[in-house]
């Protein structure tokens, strides 16, 4: 194999990039992406970098030293597989003997063709927010999974007035039901206000802009941000052959043909729910990481051994996670008191492993990691 490309210069294709040339390849690699930036933590976006002093730097990564060639700035619109082809939104054509996709995914939205509904995913959506925040506008999140929670968090830090809407209590179907309510009722404690049901339709109204619920209800805020799921980019791969079901379901090894890998928030991976897409920043640096050797090696490459691993910092509180979630009921192991005093927690699961969670506790990650494999003696 003399020749490589990865589609996508996120985490997932730096690192697949760089693990190619820990494996030894010397060959032609080539990465293509759609932002301009040089690769970033976006989890980053979310968290520390909406509040920083100055100039935006808690999302810099170290300079890569794979000494690929980056083709910045552009998408990539069409695959042909028998001839190994890509081609790219500015005409330009590339071949390759190996392929690694890593093309992400961007953010639905109610209305697509509104621009005061804003989104987040990249860093320019992170600095036009952080701009409007400066004139403390009225809030309204539409949705309340993780990201919707951190981001209202921050404009209530921000000292904005912040509704989000949703259909039921913040982050139930990541979290489960114990843990959403520390964090629902943390985010109440600091003044954010809970509507349901779901938003159907969003307006612009002068300055502002309008949100309309299922009931009738009508919402007016300043700002308005929708972070009610995400697409995979994988629109140019329709007529490639390598779509399931629409998802880009990979194998224990991230492979999709012999030459083709996938990894990172595009590819639906193997779990014990089935094939399914897991967009967090650590499942995209083990897939990439795999899916890299995979291309090198074939089955001599490990098969993914993913354990999960999540934090969150949101309302006062900063959650680190090792494990499946969601957990179901109360932990069975506690150190501490949630939302009062630091705590460690710990979930049986079924299957005998668990999921371990601290709570404004320090812990070494290595050390939750154990506490989730084992249950600690009492």
């Amino acid at each position: 194999m003399q020749r490589i490309v990865v589609v996508g210069n996120g985490i997932a294709g730096l690192t697949a990039a760089d693990e190619l040339r820990a494996q030894g390849f010397d060959g032609e690699l080539t990465i293509v992406g759609q932002e301009v930036h040089a690769p970033y933590s976006r989890p980053a976006l979310s968290k520390s970098a909406l509040h920083e002093e100055g100039d935006v730097t808690a999302h810099l990564l170290p300079e890569p030293e794979h000494g690929a060639r980056e083709i910045l700035g552009v998408r990539v619109v069409g695959l042909d597989i028998t001839h190994n082809v890509l081609t790219l939104d500015n005409g330009e054509e590339l071949t390759f003997d190996g392929l690694i996709i890593a093309s992400g995914i961007r953010p639905r939205k109610i209305r697509e063709d509104l621009d005061c509904e804003m989104t987040f995913r990249n860093f320019e959506d992170a600095l036009r927010l952080r701009e409007s925040l400066k004139s403390i506008p009225s809030v309204v999140v539409i949705g309340a999974g993780v990201l919707g929670m951190e981001i209202a968090s921050n404009c209530v830090a921000a000292g904005s007035d912040v509704t989000v809407v949703s259909r039921r209590i913040p982050m139930l179907a990541f979290m489960g039901d114990y843990l959403a309510e520390i964090f629902s009722s943390a985010a109440r404690a600091q003044g954010v206000h809970f509507v349901g049901p779901a938003a159907v339709d969003v307006r612009a109204q002068g300055d502002q802009t309008e949100v309309f619920l299922e009931d009738g209800t009508v919402l007016t805020a300043d700002l308005v941000i929708t972070t009610i799921g995400d697409q995979p980019n994988t629109e140019w791969l329709v007529e490639s052959g390598l779509l399931t079901n629409g998802e880009l379901e990979v194998d224990s090894r991230g492979r999709l043909r012999p030459h083709i890998v996938a990894a990172g928030d595009v590819a639906a991976i193997a779990t014990v729910h089935g094939n399914q897409r897991v967009p967090l920043w650590t499942s995209a640096i083990e897939q990439a990481k795999v899916a890299a050797r995979t291309l090198l090696l074939g089955d001599d490459a490990d098969e993914l051994n993913f354990q999960h691993y999540f934090w969150t910092d949101q309302f006062g509180l900063s959650l680190k996670a090792c494990g499946d979630f969601p957990v179901t009921g109360e932990p069975s192991y506690v150190e501490g008191i949630p939302g009062v005093e630091p705590a460690l927690l710990r979930w049986e699961n079924a299957d005998g492993t668990g999921t371990a969670v601290s709570i404004n506790y320090r812990i070494p990650i290595p050390k939750l990691r154990a506490l989730s494999r084992q249950a600690p003696a009492l």
